[in-house]
């Protein structure tokens, strides 16, 4: 290993310029390997986070014991040379804390300042020091106390608001309830799993200490850490989750260590508070499941080799009966118990253990294949292909999707005149604004044009969604829509004309039927339902004028899954016409409120059978409340072409026809 400077090394001078390698050797610590591993890979492996955890992947891999360097753990109870309180379970599970008496404040042996520099930690004084070692060989985060400055209480609860602590950086931090402090009789000394305070910190003149070993929530010391903008060695480990059982075996760890650096310490014996123990997971492990999950073969030998070595508890699993006392044991089924450092949300269901299976065999001795399963076709969603249909139809035309959410305001309900006891309310909306799930798309779509208005004068707009009523029983009923909108700042009509022709687009057998009343949201007097074959579908109206800030807006509002549900009509296959055809125009002149509809019908009467298409062209305003509407008639004969005659007879019987309805033609 290439040597370096001791800088920073606290020797007495001993060894003043002396590389590592010259240091260790005088010590009789040679140089070992440094191995650098790159943690982000292990962040939902928090027992990896310590020398104890590595050596335990190690000997699993290559089928060595681990030497623990905790051997056994002395007896401990609650009470003792320093009393806990931990006042909320949910803030501390366990809290470990034992005194030591007649210690020394010192630099560390030269053997430990090199190891730390290794872990890349700077070596502050023998009692600190120690714990930091602790921290590295166990994992387990350690704080140390001056005794006769925190006194013989200690208490683990949340930080009272606008409560301030100064840390052992020197900086002062503001904390609020939803911290964790550590306190004494009177004041908080220590950030809890981030950082001591400076009060209770450490002094040349320390002759007592009180060793902290605890187990806090993972989600509060990873939110404290990220508002303070503080984190620490103590902090990254905490709030990965720790093992509650590692704390007394901390303690210990750092007691036989002080021993060593301080020869002259007494301890005591150490007072352990475990409020919240969990439940260790046993989880049965079906193999030829997990063979199928893992795409290979596993022998029982093998699995249970796998999982003694990862210091797992292995027990044959037992084959599930109906009848009580019936159950047998199986010799591909077993029983694993999670060790208590693997079970911090780490290792929780079956999934998680053939994972632990895969790595120990290696990925690489899975033999890559496909599948042997059938494959079959994904079948036809119906609901989907029209959706698509319509989305396709509608982009064609020149209109634009908008997606809103599916909530609405009081504001609306006044708007479109909807009665509070009608809808669904949301128990828990995000806003005011958002209290109540749409019974109708046309809210949403009504604010896409009212901010659409603004920049620019003619746009298209449709959303396909989701509507929402109460239903019997107080069952919710859900319907999916399509609401399209054509919005102009012209004052003639145009808008709705153009929706109609739309409509007919895309429901090509259906027929509209004026308007047998129209809601709060409707222009009274231009509404009509779609039908198909009886069927109500939807309907096509203009918004009313009171709804919109400026210009008008035609709206076509479809129920697509009544569309869905009904039968397919099938189209009788009609051969090329083999005759040309020929065409007139003709304006009719009627009252300014009568339908078009009234007068095509009128239209189509007359013209009989002659009649092959009959096409809207325009609406022209006349005074007098009147009204000029244009049509183009196109005429033929399946085994002709008509003449000159017939095609002026044809003509003369639409003419006679619309007089006969009291309306004019415009020359």
């Amino acid at each position: 290993m290439k040597t370096a400077e001791c800088e920073g090394i606290h020797d007495p001078g001993a060894f003043s310029g002396a590389s590592i390698a010259e240091v260790a050797a005088a010590e009789q610590s040679q140089p070992d390997s440094i191995i650098e591993i790159d943690n982000k890979s292990l962040t939902n492996r928090p027992d990896l986070w310590g020398h104890l955890g590595m050596a335990r992947e190690v000997a699993a891999i290559c089928g060595l014991n681990v030497a623990d360097p905790v051997e056994e753990l002395p007896p401990t109870a609650e009470r003792g040379a320093v009393s806990i309180n931990i006042t909320d379970a949910s803030l501390c599970s366990r809290y470990s804390a034992q005194l030591i008496a007649h210690v020394t404040v010192a630099p560390s042996p030269l053997w430990l300042q090199y190891r730390l520099h290794s872990l890349g930690l700077t070596p502050i004084n023998n009692l600190v020091d120690v714990t930091n070692y602790v921290l590295c060989e166990l994992g387990q985060p350690m704080h140390a106390y001056d005794a006769d400055l925190l006194g013989n209480k200690i208490v683990v609860r949340a930080a009272g608001k606008g409560e301030s602590i100064l840390a052992l950086n020197g900086q002062t931090y503001s904390l609020g309830e939803e911290d964790i402090v550590i306190a004494d009789a009177s004041r908080s000394v220590g950030i809890a799993g981030i950082i001591g305070g400076n009060d209770t910190a450490i002094r040349s003149t320390t002759k007592r200490i009180v060793l902290e070993a605890a187990s806090f929530p993972a989600a509060h010391i990873r939110k404290t850490s990220a508002r303070l903008k503080l984190r620490t060695d103590a902090s990254m480990r905490f709030e990965k989750g720790q093992d509650p059982e590692n704390t007394t075996r901390a303690l210990v760890r750092v007691v036989e260590l002080l021993k060593q650096i301080s020869p002259g310490a007494v301890p005591s014996a150490p007072v352990d508070s475990y409020v919240r123990k969990p439940t260790l997971p046993r989880i049965l492990l079906d193999l030829d499941w997990a063979e199928k999950k893992l795409g290979r073969k596993l022998s029982t030998d093998e699995v249970i080799n796998i999982f003694k070595s990862l210091v797992f508890g292995v027990e044959p699993g037992v084959e599930p009966s109906v009848e009580p006392g019936a159950e047998r044991s199986s010799a591909r089924k077993l029983l694993i118990t999670v060790p208590s450092w693997r079970a911090t949300k780490d290792i929780s269901i079956p999934e998680d253990l053939v994972e632990e299976i895969g790595r120990m065999v290696g990925y690489a001795s899975i033999v890559p294949q496909a599948p042997a399963v059938l494959a079959a076709p994904t079948p036809r969603n119906l609901q989907h292909e029209q959706y698509r249909d319509v989305r396709s139809a509608l982009v064609g035309q020149g209109f634009t999707e908008v997606h809103n959410y599916s909530f609405i305001s009081d504001a609306d309900l006044a708007a479109f005149g909807y009665a509070p006891a009608e809808l669904l309310q949301i128990a828990n909306p995000i806003s005011p604004e958002q209290k109540y799930l749409r019974p109708s798309l046309l809210p949403g779509v009504r604010k896409n044009i009212i901010d659409n208005s603004r920049y620019f004068s003619d746009f298209r707009l449709f959303e396909i969604g989701r509507e929402y009523a109460k239903g019997k029983n107080g069952v919710t009923v859900e319907r999916t829509h399509l609401v399209a909108t054509i919005c102009g700042r012209e004052t003639d009509g145009a808008c709705l004309t153009e929706m109609k022709r739309v409509a007919q687009y895309l429901v090509p057998n259906g027929i509209t039927v004026p308007g047998d009343g129209c809601n709060k949201a409707e222009h009274p007097e231009r509404s009509a339902r779609i039908e198909v074959a009886g069927t109500t579908v939807g309907r096509i109206f203009e918004l009313h004028p009171g709804l919109l800030d400026r210009g008008r807006a035609a709206i076509l509002n479809l129920d697509l899954d009544a569309m869905q549900s009904l039968p397919v009509q099938t189209q009788r296959y009609r051969p090329l016409r083999r005759f040309p055809t020929s065409s007139f125009d003709l304006s009719v002149v009627a009252s300014a409120h009568e339908l078009v509809r009234n007068i095509e019908d009128r239209m189509r009467q007359s013209a009989k059978g002659d009649l092959v298409a009959l096409q809207f062209l325009l609406i022209f305003p006349l005074p007098a409340e009147k009204k000029s509407v244009s049509f183009r008639l196109t005429i033929g004969a399946d085994d002709h072409t008509l003449t000159t005659e017939e095609v002026a007879g044809v003509r003369e019987r639409v003419v006679a026809g619309i007089k006969a309805a009291g309306w004019d033609l415009r020359e």
